[in-house]
């Protein structure tokens, strides 16, 4: 299909950089507008519907230590301490060996917590497996992860029919 002579006329594509950038005499102008001082960061959007959330979801980033609590319970934040970075990278690497180990069984986050040389990990899990299976899992989780750490691992779990709904977005 053979390009019309006209969109290649000089005078056609400087007729279309006038009307893109205004008139010739027109220069660039400075536009500036008031900074938007507000996290977005870890909150939940409200969506056309109902939306259910959890009590973490339901409560932005800010209320942490007001409203909800800390889920990774440690001395390694604390001014002075050493080794913070460490221990922030092992609570990752538990959390997402968790998340793998039982997964789409988790019904809210799970909360770390290490009291001496014990690393406790507390969560919440749906009915999905049946109880053998769990006690498996538990097991296998245990083990593995006092191995890696060379620290004994306890995991708390408590079981719930459905995912907890705090309220409705």
């Amino acid at each position: 299909m053979p390009i019309p002579d006209r969109a290649l006329s000089p005078q056609a594509s400087a007729r279309a950089l006038r009307g893109a950038w205004g008139p010739p005499g027109a220069g660039r102008g400075f536009r500036s507008s008031a900074a938007l001082e507000k996290c977005q960061a870890g909150r939940v959007r409200p969506r056309k519907g109902n939306q259910p959330v959890t009590y973490q979801e339901a409560h932005p980033p800010h209320y942490i230590g007001h409203r909800k609590g800390w889920l990774s319970l440690h001395t390694g934040n604390l001014d002075g301490e050493t080794d913070a970075a460490e221990r922030t990278l092992e609570d990752v690497f538990i959390r997402k060996f968790i998340l793998g180990t039982f997964h789409g069984c988790l019904a809210d986050e799970i909360v770390l917590k290490r009291r001496a040389n014990v690393v406790v990990i507390c969560a919440i899990l749906l009915q999905n497996l049946p109880p053998h299976k769990i006690y498996f899992l538990v097991g296998y989780t245990e083990v593995l992860l006092s191995f890696f750490y060379k620290c004994p691992v306890k995991i708390e779990l408590q079981t719930v029919p459905e995912r907890i709904i705090y309220k409705h977005l």
